[in-house]
């Protein structure tokens, strides 16, 4: 008899976390186009920045590298190759990268997805849907004026805010490596 209510217990928790995961990645359906053709970007999608705060809190031993872009950003779509670059670089060290989008909600289908499919970026990829920055940009940093790109690093010892783009590869590098071997 015990059995039966533990049967009825875990189908109910596999239950909720699907729902969750469903809730997450809002049912775009070009989700699934993207894994069908053998890119495998993480992608959900955030209606509002309360839903995403959490990323900004980690207190462990990992390096978190959180960069804001749209691809109407020229500066932010130049950049991106930098952050797959760490992403291959450091994939193996405790170290998340993070892309969150400020793309249009109208243009995540047209635009956002099909870019993501076409450049394989790596990184995971948090679409923000949230357009009212003027309530949450101070909760990523005081010293974020609003301009994207913009980069937060941080581990539970330190914390790195760029502003701007980064010129090359080695430049992102330099900003980011020292909270890496500082963990």
């Amino acid at each position: 008899m015990h059995i039966k209510y533990l049967i009825v217990f875990l189908n109910s928790l596999i239950f909720f976390a699907c729902e969750q995961k469903k809730e997450a990645s809002s049912n775009i359906e070009s989700v699934k186009e993207i894994k069908e053709a053998k890119v495998k970007p993480k992608l959900a999608i955030y209606e509002s920045f309360d839903d995403i705060e959490y990323i900004f809190n980690y207190d462990n031993d990992t390096t978190y590298v959180i960069n804001f872009w749209a691809t109407w950003c020229k500066p932010c779509v130049a950049e991106l190759p930098y952050f797959d670059d760490l992403y291959n670089e450091y994939k193996s060290e405790k170290v998340r990268i993070i892309l969150v989008s400020l793309d249009f909600p109208k243009q995540i289908e047209s635009k956002l997805i099909p870019f993501i499919k076409k450049n394989n970026v790596l990184p995971e990829v948090m679409v923000l849907k949230d357009g009212d920055v003027n309530t949450w940009i101070d909760k990523v940093s005081k010293e974020w004026d609003g301009a994207i790109p913009v980069t937060l690093a941080y581990n539970r010892n330190n914390k790195v805010f760029v502003s701007g783009e980064v010129d090359d590869y080695e430049a992102l590098k330099s900003k980011v490596e020292p909270l890496i071997s500082m963990k």
